[in-house]
């Protein structure tokens, strides 16, 4: 399954609530998946858990200033961020852009511009991944290939469906293949600094990874637990 036909995810961090349901609507006619936030704190959160393919962020919030925001989400994550606010001081403005905003809208604002700020925005991020990685070869092992290039995870040949966050921690693992990553760097290399500490979270998904590509998950033939470390994956071909 390719990211072209799965829908972006994106996250709208925007307290007054005509603003969220107008937005919402819009993006969801246009086949986004959209998911709203109304305060700071809630955006950082939601940010980890949800890995959004970019964030709409107002920088009036009514916990922290959306400037904040910006500065503590760049301390460890490049995903997109649009500003949208009513903000209109050209200081105020380049603020936001120096500290990794990559747009600014001011309000009030058309559908047609917010839809095309979003395009561009998403086609400039997948050519910055092009360009600063390489994808490596599929990995393979066994009955098990991972196309890192079109995201399509096959077992005996078969299509396996993973969500986004599975998808992401198998290639993780598959990418570091025979090295064992401890429950921390998954932690954060999946959901950010802001996730909480327990690792329920991570446990929970990689069952449901065992029970998609293991004939036996009791005795896995690929991704292999360390107690108390953290997983291992079978290395490679």
């Amino acid at each position: 399954m390719t990211k072209n036909l799965s829908k972006n995810t994106i996250l709208l961090i925007e307290d007054e609530e005509n603003i969220c349901s107008f937005i919402s609507t819009a993006l969801k006619n246009q086949n986004y998946k959209i998911t709203c936030a109304s305060s700071g704190k809630e955006g950082l959160h939601l940010t980890a858990s949800l890995c959004p393919d970019i964030i709409l962020l107002d920088l009036g919030l009514p916990d922290m200033d959306g400037i904040e925001v910006i500065r503590k989400l760049r301390s460890w994550t490049p995903v997109p961020v649009i500003v949208i606010s009513a903000r209109t001081n050209e200081h105020e403005k380049a603020r936001a852009l120096d500290l990794g905003a990559d747009d600014y809208i001011t309000k009030p604002f058309s559908t047609v511009e917010l839809l095309a700020r979003i395009r561009t925005s998403l086609r400039h991020s997948s050519q910055m991944q092009d360009m600063t990685s390489t994808e490596p070869k599929p990995y393979h092992c066994k009955n098990l290939t991972i196309h890192f290039e079109n995201h399509v995870v096959t077992l005996d040949g078969k299509i396996i469906h993973l969500t986004q966050i599975e998808y992401k921690l198998l290639t993780l693992l598959a990418k570091n293949s025979g090295r064992v990553l401890t429950y921390t760097y998954l932690m954060e290399k999946i959901w950010g600094p802001y996730t909480d500490n327990n690792n329920q979270i991570l446990r929970v998904n990689m069952a449901n990874i065992r029970r998609k590509i293991e004939k036996n998950p009791a005795a896995p033939e690929y991704v292999f637990t360390e107690i108390g470390i953290g997983y291992r994956m079978e290395e490679g071909d």
